[in-house]
């Protein structure tokens, strides 16, 4: 039996119905709704609300695979899932796209002030010079992590004429859409935009700290898609204050529970959101209708049903 347990679009739940799969549709189910059809349970669709641990793993002893909508596994012990040959996968390519988007948009947002000035249109202010944007074209963006959302963020950016820099410490070969291998300090150094692509692990945890930002020698835009614990938030609030950057794109948070903030992550909080230079979405970078479709596409092309 299989058991989704978030949302999908229609071809995943019409494709296993046509292959005569048994199947329990739940999305948002909790762990301990979960714990007992675990017995039966042979496949599990996931997003980021429950945890494959080796606890949930040790439950379900016909469970063949896992998979994950959307990208990032750190909520999957895919290691100790190996040693019973369940097979995990992902559908990073369903929602590259979405996230790449995403960041440009609310880069250009950002750049041209239309967040900012839409907001003073709606207080009957009209200020044309005070909101004089600057252009993306000819600015240099580094990207930092070049996997699949990387790699989609710098195809879009081909059309606005700028210089790519490209560090991926897993990847040898960086050469897709005219992007240029650098290290991080080439990046510090030269780029007017830093964009983070980096999935969640202890390595990269806390990436853009303290001393990240004092290394950063043009005051870039930073712009994080990818996982809140990449960046750090105090750091970030630091960094913005102290022009170590001038603006900053956040559509992950450290904490994204906004009303279960500690007082600490409250403050920082209202920093960021009150900054005029700031610009946070609620996570949304993946969540288009066209991601919805392709993420389970995608995972259904890998399990090798469609």
């Amino acid at each position: 039996m299989i058991i989704i347990t978030a949302p999908v679009h229609a071809i995943f739940i019409e494709t296993l119905s046509k292959k005569g799969l048994k199947f329990l549709y739940h999305p948002g189910i909790l762990y301990e709704d979960l714990q007992p059809l675990l017995s039966e349970t042979t496949g599990l669709v996931v997003s980021t609300q429950l945890k494959v641990n080796k606890t949930l793993i040790d439950q379900a002893p016909l469970l063949k695979w896992v998979a994950r909508l959307g990208s990032g596994m750190e909520h999957i012990d895919v290691t100790y899932a190996s040693t019973k040959n369940i097979n995990c996968i992902s559908s990073p390519e369903g929602n590259r796209n979405a996230v790449a988007e995403l960041a440009l948009g609310s880069l250009l947002c950002l750049l041209r002030n239309i967040h900012r000035s839409f907001d003073e249109v709606k207080q009957f202010q009209w200020n044309r010079e005070k909101n004089r944007g600057t252009e993306l074209s000819g600015k240099t963006i580094g990207i930092i992590g070049f996997g699949n959302t990387g790699m989609a963020f710098a195809k879009l950016l081909q059309a606005f004429d700028v210089t790519l820099l490209a560090y991926d410490k897993y990847r040898a070969n960086i050469s897709e859409y005219g992007a240029i291998p650098s290290t991080l300090n080439e990046i510090a150094d030269k780029s007017d935009v830093i964009s983070f692509h980096l999935p969640w692990t202890k390595e990269t945890h806390h990436f853009a700290n303290s001393s990240f930002f004092n290394s950063l020698k043009k005051s870039p835009i930073l712009i994080n898609t990818s996982r809140g614990s990449v960046a750090h938030t105090a750091s970030i609030v630091d960094a913005l204050n102290n022009q170590k950057i001038s603006g900053v794109v956040l559509d992950v948070l450290e904490n994204e529970k906004i009303n279960q903030l500690s007082s600490a992550e409250q403050l920082e909080f209202e920093s960021l959101i009150n900054h005029p230079n700031a610009i946070i979405t609620p996570h949304i970078g993946g969540y288009s209708f066209e991601a919805t479709y392709k993420m389970s596409a995608v995972l259904l092309e890998k399990l090798g049903l469609l």
